[in-house]
C-alpha cells in the first residue's frame, strides 16, 4: 500500500514538473502563445500574452478565441488544420507576427497553437536589421542580378480570366517571334506598355535593350535628338562627341514609342525611314547611320481622326499598322474585375506590410459595377487608396472614394439601396460588439435567427 501511495506521488510530481517545465518554455520561448480545441475554446494562455491583451488567465480560459484575440484564426486553424506561419494580424493597434499550428493525434484535429514571435513590427526591425548587418559583416548577401534588358513586364503582369485577355496573350506570343512592327491600341490605363514589354521579352531580342520613349512627354524641340541623337557642334551646347539617340541605344533591340499620335509630321518622315530604310539620320549628322530595332508602337487617341485631320502621315500609319493589337476596357470585362483586384490586394499589402483579407461580396459589387474610365491603372489606385485608409483586416464601402459609390448608388433601386443599407449596419454592428451576433441582434431589434439568415443572404461572414 505504501508502495502505491509512493507510486501516485511520484507521479504527481512528474505531473507538476512537466506542467511546470512547459510553462517555463511558453513564458519564455515566445512573447504570447495560446492553445485552443477543435471548437476554438481556449484551453492555455501564457501570462505575457494575457498581459499583452489586458487580460487575466482566469477570465480567458474557456473562452471561444474570437471573443478574446481579435482578428485571430485560431479557431479556423483548428477546423481547416492548415498551419499558417509568420503571419501578420493586427493586435491591439499593431501588427504582430503570429504562427498558427493544428495539434493532430491519430491524424485527428484536436485543437492548435498559435504563439506571437513579435509584439510589435518595430521589434522585427531592430532584428531584421541586426541581420542585416551580420550578413554585411560576412560578406553573406547573394550576388546582385545583372542588369536587366530594360523590359520590367510580362504576360503574368497582364491579369484576366477574359476570352478577350486570353487571346490577346496567345497573339502576343505567336508576334512576338518575328521582327514586324506593332501598334497597340487602348484607352489609358488598359496596360499598353505590359504588351510592348511582353511582346520585347518573348522575342529573340530579348537579351538586348530594350528602350521605351513616350512621344507626349518629350517637349517637341528635343524629341528629335532624344530619338536620333545629335553630332558634335551640330547645335549650341551639344555635347563634346555628340550624344548617341534612343534608336541607337536600342541598336539591336526593341523600341516602344509611347503615343505615338503626338509625334510631330516632321519627325514622322524621319521614322519612316528608319521603318523602310533602317536607318536614322542623327542631328548635325552628314550621312545616315545603319540601325537594326523592332518598332513597337502605341496610342490611345484614334490615328484614324488624325489621319482626317491632315496630323499623322498616311504612309507612316499603313507601315506601323502592319499588326494591331487592341486591349479592350475593364468596363467591358468586368470578369476580369475580381481577379485584378486579388492581385492589386496582394501586391499593395505585401509592399506596405499590411494584412487585408480578401474584398467581401457587396464591397466587390461596386468595384464589378463602376465603369472604370481609367481603367486598370485607376483601379490599382483606388485599391491602395482603400488599403492605406481601412482601419481594419478588411475593406468596406467607407474605404473606397465617394465617387465609386456614388455612380453605383445613382444604378440602384430602392430594393438594392435597402439591401445594401442592411449590410452597412449589420457589418458595423458586427464590428461593435466583437462579432457577438446576440448583442447585434438585441440591438437591431430582430430575432437571433432572423440576423443568422441576414447574414447568410448578404455574404457576411458568420464568424471573426
Amino acid at each position: 500500500m505504501y508502495g502505491i501511495l509512493l507510486e501516485e506521488n511520484d507521479m504527481k510530481l512528474e505531473t507538476s514538473f512537466n506542467d511546470k517545465i512547459l510553462e517555463i518554455i511558453f513564458e519564455s520561448s515566445y512573447y504570447g502563445t495560446v492553445i485552443v480545441d477543435s471548437d476554438g475554446n481556449i484551453k492555455f494562455m501564457s501570462k505575457n500574452y494575457c498581459a499583452f491583451l489586458g487580460k487575466e488567465q482566469s477570465q480567458v480560459v474557456g473562452q471561444h478565441v474570437t471573443d478574446v484575440i481579435e482578428n485571430t484564426r485560431m479557431h479556423l486553424v483548428a477546423q481547416i488544420g492548415s498551419k499558417e506561419i509568420a503571419d501578420l494580424q493586427f493586435l491591439k493597434g499593431t501588427f504582430v507576427i503570429a504562427n498558427r499550428i493544428p495539434i493532430l493525434e491519430n491524424g485527428t484535429i484536436i485543437g492548435a497553437i498559435g504563439t506571437i514571435i513579435y509584439r510589435d513590427l518595430h521589434e522585427w526591425k531592430s532584428m531584421n536589421d541586426h541581420i542585416q548587418d551580420l550578413l554585411s559583416e560576412y560578406n553573406l548577401y547573394p550576388p546582385e542580378p545583372s542588369k536587366t534588358n530594360g523590359a520590367r513586364y510580362s504576360l503574368d503582369d497582364l491579369i484576366g480570366i477574359s476570352s478577350e485577355i486570353h487571346n490577346l496573350k496567345e497573339k502576343v506570343m505567336l508576334l512576338a517571334k518575328g521582327n514586324i512592327s506593332v501598334l497597340i491600341r487602348g484607352e489609358s490605363g488598359t496596360g499598353k506598355e505590359i504588351i510592348a514589354h511582353s511582346i520585347h521579352q518573348n522575342s529573340e531580342r530579348s537579351d538586348k535593350p530594350f528602350i521605351k520613349v513616350n512621344c507626349g512627354a518629350i517637349p517637341m524641340d528635343l524629341l528629335e535628338s532624344e530619338l536620333f541623337g545629335y553630332e558634335e557642334g551640330s547645335f549650341t551646347g551639344a555635347k563634346r562627341g555628340g550624344k548617341p539617340g534612343k534608336f541607337q541605344i536600342a541598336d539591336g533591340g526593341s523600341i516602344f514609342l509611347d503615343e505615338i499620335g503626338d509625334m510631330p509630321q516632321y519627325l514622322q518622315v524621319k521614322l519612316l525611314r528608319v521603318l523602310q530604310e533602317k536607318e536614322i539620320e542623327p542631328v548635325g549628322a552628314t550621312e545616315p547611320k545603319k540601325i537594326d530595332v523592332r518598332v513597337i508602337a502605341a496610342t490611345s487617341r484614334s490615328l484614324e481622326e488624325l489621319l482626317d485631320e491632315g496630323t499623322f502621315r498616311k504612309d507612316l500609319y499603313y507601315r506601323i499598322n502592319a499588326v494591331e493589337l487592341y486591349i479592350p476596357p475593364l468596363r467591358e470585362r468586368p470578369e476580369d474585375i475580381s481577379v485584378i483586384v486579388k492581385h492589386l490586394l496582394k501586391k499593395v499589402t505585401a509592399r506596405i506590410n499590411k494584412r487585408v483579407v480578401p474584398i467581401d461580396s457587396n464591397v466587390m459589387s461596386l468595384l464589378e459595377q463602376y465603369n472604370w474610365p481609367g481603367n486598370v491603372r485607376e483601379l490599382e489606385n483606388v485599391i491602395e487608396a482603400a488599403v492605406h485608409l481601412t482601419n481594419n483586416d478588411n475593406i468596406t464601402a467607407d474605404d473606397l472614394p465617394e465617387y465609386i459609390v456614388r455612380a453605383e448608388a445613382k444604378e440602384r433601386g430602392l430594393k438594392q439601396i435597402v439591401e445594401d443599407t442592411e449590410i452597412m449596419v449589420i457589418e458595423k454592428h458586427l464590428k461593435r460588439f466583437n462579432f457577438d451576433k446576440r448583442k447585434v441582434a438585441g440591438v437591431l431589434g430582430i430575432g437571433y435567427s432572423t440576423l443568422y439568415e441576414k447574414m447568410k443572404k448578404y455574404g457576411i461572414k458568420l464568424y471573426r
